[in-house]
């Protein structure tokens, strides 16, 4: 792609919401405007590109300084977003009325070329950076923009949307202290991380958690009674437990809601499990507390508001460059940008010989293991 070549771009936010998305799209509105660019925002992932029909007013936003005025600090997406409707695996229904998974990806091609649209910035996790590298395999421009509370994505030290999360999470959890001492209880926190115990993990030890279960260390739930049992003995009549969607016991499973065609399997219910069994186990009366979405929504902090126009404004010079099929990535102090082949279909899980486990072992922090 030529520097020069650029008159119009677009871009779309995908799968789960995030704080800090309307601080990318304000970003790269601006930045494009400032360089005599048009900018059109697609509404639902890629729905509003694809699927016209679905949308009777336009499913394409013209994006104006003005639209993009004081969103900064908003939560959520100004453009809407979905987690259903991947092009290349679109669920289709046959005459006999059964479903199948439909390439309707040169359909979008088409219709960014039918839109005279030159580039796109793609805001989202895994799911829709996957999509992305397929659009760009297939011609597109296109650069990523990393978005997920979950932390997971390869090649970036940090992604947007983390940082919140993990700081309402911490003030829900301080909350839970005094009435967990108050009722001498057993507290079970469920938040969400999906596969990766980012979430879990941070604010868990910043909120001074007892027990903390991730995916990646299978738990052995009598390991968690011992725990709680010795600190009974120690004086502590209460306990505090922070649980990843995605932890599961030693030699068991995930604790899966739902899986959908054309969607990622939903997690849920794990919080709920341990909270029943940790009962059974100890005799201490135990309640659950899940987070769920309350992490996804809300203000932004203020880490997550700055990395956000950084990324979008980041994103827009690698356009500029002639840059595509990449990924802008936080490498402190600077931002860098990292093919798409080299993000996709990988995790970033916790290492476990990381400083922020190391650290909780040495103040006393039970894993379950």
């Amino acid at each position: 792609m030529a520097r020069s070549s650029i008159k119009r771009i677009a871009i779309n936010t995908g799968g789960g919401d995030a704080p800090g998305l309307n601080a990318v799209i304000r970003a790269v509105t601006i930045s494009a405007l400032n360089r005599g660019w048009e900018v059109i925002g697609i509404r639902d992932g890629l729905n509003g590109i694809f699927l016209p029909d679905q949308y009777p007013d336009g499913g394409l936003i013209p994006l104006t300084r003005e639209k993009v005025r004081g969103i900064t600090h908003l939560g959520g997406t100004i453009l809407g977003t979905t987690n259903r409707g991947n092009p290349f695996k679109y669920p289709t229904k046959r005459k006999d009325g059964t479903m199948y998974e439909k390439d309707r990806s040169d359909d979008v091609i088409r219709a960014f070329k039918k839109h005279k649209i030159d580039a796109l910035v793609a805001v989202g996790g895994d799911g829709s950076l996957t999509i992305s590298h397929g659009l760009a395999e297939k011609g597109l421009a296109v650069v990523g923009v990393p978005k997920t509370i979950d932390n997971d994505l390869d090649k970036t030290v940090i992604t947007f949307g983390f940082d919140t999360a993990v700081s309402f999470a911490t003030v829900c959890i301080d909350r839970l202290h005094s009435t967990a001492e108050s009722h001498q209880r057993v507290m079970v926190v469920e938040v969400m991380g999906r596969y990766a115990g980012w979430i879990a993990l941070n604010s868990g030890i910043s909120a001074s958690a007892d027990v903390i279960l991730i995916p990646e260390i299978p738990y052995d739930l009598q390991k968690v009674a011992e725990k709680i049992k010795e600190r009974e003995r120690q004086g502590g009549h209460f306990t505090i437990i922070v649980v990843a969607e995605g932890a599961k016991p030693k030699g068991g499973s995930l604790s899966v809601v739902s899986k959908e065609l054309g969607r990622a399997e939903r997690l849920g219910g794990v919080g709920e499990r341990i909270t029943a069994e940790i009962q059974a186990l100890t005799g201490k009366e135990t309640r659950c507390v899940v987070l769920g979405h309350l992490l996804r929504g809300g203000t932004p902090t203020t880490f997550d508001r700055l990395i956000s126009l950084r990324f979008g404004a980041a994103a827009v010079r690698a356009l500029e460059q002639g840059k595509t099929n990449v990924m802008v990535a936080l490498d402190p102090p600077t931002v860098r940008y990292v093919p798409l082949e080299q993000v996709t279909g990988r995790m970033k899980a916790v290492p476990l010989d990381c400083d922020t486990i190391l650290s909780g072992r040495d103040l006393g922090i039970s894993f379950g293991d």
